[in-house]
């Protein structure tokens, strides 16, 4: 927030509470994706726990675009020359 230039003065209240708003985003994310995911046996949370957890959960569906599933290259390819054999056939 104070590197932006189109900000001149920050509350220090407010700078406090937007970063306690987002450890707690964080914290609450971080845990469902926990309990929902699949290193609950290995104590582990990876990346596909919290795509899965943004794809699955209403309430965090608006990080679908920044939390996509992975997916392999050779699959994406496939994914693509079946698109473009679907426009072919159009």
């Amino acid at each position: 927030m104070k590197s932006s230039p189109d900000v001149s003065c920050i509350n220090q209240d407010a700078l406090f509470l937007t970063t306690k708003a987002t450890e707690l985003f964080v914290q609450h994310l971080a845990l469902s994706s926990y309990k929902n995911g699949s290193g609950k046996g290995t104590n582990t949370l990876s990346y596909s726990d919290l795509a899965r957890a943004a794809e699955e959960s209403e309430t965090f569906q608006f990080l679908t675009d920044i939390l996509p599933k992975k997916i392999l290259a050779r699959d994406y390819l496939k994914s693509l020359e079946e698109m473009d054999k679907d426009d072919d056939n159009l």
